[in-house]
């Protein structure tokens, strides 16, 4: 008899492992990456804006700082001037009483110095320095420096009356208008008087005078060379007559009688300039005494005057 056997399997059956994933040190890496990153970028942004703050302050600071300006007088006719900065110097300039600024080469240095020689008389001393960034600074000061030898030059009529007078005998003078040749005088003793013919125009006189010790003093003078109007004054009798003249136009005619009457011709309003080179004019007398004064004027407000006491004898009735 066939018989059937139940086989069972006595091994223990593998029990399937169940999987759990464990994400904690993935999640602590991510949190310690980002905070990581964050961090960094909080200090490149800190270092970034603490570095412009720096540019910003040195940039304020560079701004505020000027050339400082240094000037001593080293002798009794010279100066020294001196100029210093933290940055280049852009231009420095110097000029005495406005009359045209000296420039002193910088060359994109930071220090320039240069000697700067004192006029004579009470003169105003400017000088001015900029820097690459335009801040710029002044200084003025006025010197006096006493001549040996003095110059004075004045008009007299149509000529200029240069005179001039020293400490110490002085040897010669020159004078020249504008670049002309030079025209020299020879002087004996202290003093020297000099009468020179003004020419039309504008003009520039220069003139030098040299003592026996060499000292020598310089003046120049801008002079407009314009020649007075003529004036003639008579009287026929019966009426006093002006006749005036003048190369550019007599502009108008002032007479006054007896410091009371005053009269005024315009002669600009009513001729013109070719009838006004010449011009005639009659007023009758006052019976008596005529106390006459007549001033006449050219182009150029030059006057010429006459001064005049007329008499006329009244008329037997």
């Amino acid at each position: 008899m066939n018989q059937i056997l139940s086989v069972e399997n006595t091994q223990p059956k593998k029990k399937k492992k169940s999987k759990i994933k464990n994400n904690a040190p993935l999640e602590i890496q991510s949190i310690v990456r980002f905070f990581s990153i964050a961090i960094l970028v909080f200090g490149i942004c800190l270092i970034g804006t603490g570095s412009y703050s720096m540019y910003k302050e040195a940039g304020k600071e560079e701004e505020k700082t000027k050339p400082v300006i240094y000037v001593e007088q080293t002798t009794e006719t010279e100066v020294l001037l001196r100029v210093t900065h933290d940055k280049e110097l852009a231009s420095v300039t110097y000029d005495w009483n406005e009359e045209g600024a000296t420039q002193v080469p910088t060359n994109g240095k930071k220090e320039v110095e240069t000697r700067i020689e004192i006029p004579t008389g009470t003169n105003r001393l400017k000088v001015y320095a900029n820097d690459k960034n335009g801040q710029e600074i002044e200084y003025e000061k006025v010197y006096t420096l006493e001549s040996d030898i003095n110059i004075n030059i004045e008009p007299e009529g149509n000529n200029l009356k240069v005179t001039a007078n020293g400490m110490n005998q002085l040897q010669y003078m020159t004078y020249r208008w504008d670049d002309e040749d030079e025209t020299t005088v020879e002087i004996e003793g202290n003093e020297v008087e000099e009468m020179i013919e003004i020419p039309r125009g504008l003009h520039t006189l220069t003139v030098i005078v040299v003592d026996i010790n060499n000292k020598t003093e310089t003046k120049e003078q801008e002079v407009n060379g314009v020649t007075k109007p003529k004036l003639e004054v008579t009287t026929d009798g019966e009426s006093f007559l002006i006749k005036a003249s003048d190369e550019d136009g007599i502009k108008k005619i002032q007479f006054i009688i007896n410091e009371e009457e005053k009269y005024m011709l315009d002669l600009e309003a009513q001729l013109s300039p070719e009838d006004r080179k010449e011009f005639e004019y009659a007023y009758p007398l006052h019976d008596g005494e005529n106390k006459l004064q007549v001033t006449v004027f050219n182009n150029s407000d030059i006057t010429e005057t006459f001064k005049a006491l007329f008499i006329k004898e009244a008329e037997n009735d």
